[in-house]
């Protein structure tokens, strides 16, 4: 009797331990892509795309990409081929191989967007009227 209740315990803690072990690795992939190229890509486009939905014609926007382009730097990446715009379609790439879309409603037309030769962490693009 006594080896059988010996077993059930030694089975209990390596159950744990493989529990344990586990969760330490999801934690630790988890941790290890919050900031990776691909989740500000997502990030800042869905941004984008949202400011673009409630921006007016006429207005001229001025965007902190500080964080994007130190990634984009990072990564051996062009800081000038970050954003782009294309129809209704945002398109943030911070990489060679990646990038994210996001689509917007208004309708506008959005200018070329443009690394400013001033503040060089910051695009700056416009929205007018769309042509028909």
């Amino acid at each position: 009797m006594k080896n059988k209740h010996g077993t059930i315990l030694l089975e209990n803690i390596i159950f744990i331990i493989f529990n344990l072990v586990f969760l330490a690795i999801l934690i630790f992939f988890v941790v290890s892509k919050m900031s990776t190229a691909a989740v500000l890509e997502e990030q800042y486009a869905k941004q984008i795309a949202l400011i673009i939905d409630s921006a007016k014609p006429g207005m001229e926007i001025h965007l902190n990409m500080e964080n994007a382009i130190n990634k984009a730097e990072d990564e051996n990446f062009e800081t000038n081929k970050i954003f782009s715009v294309e129809e209704n379609i945002v398109t943030i790439r911070l990489r060679e191989k990646g990038g994210y879309s996001y689509s917007f409603f208004n309708d506008v037309e959005v200018s070329k967007p443009y690394l400013d030769t001033i503040n060089n962490k910051e695009y700056v693009f416009f929205i007018n009227e769309k042509n028909e």
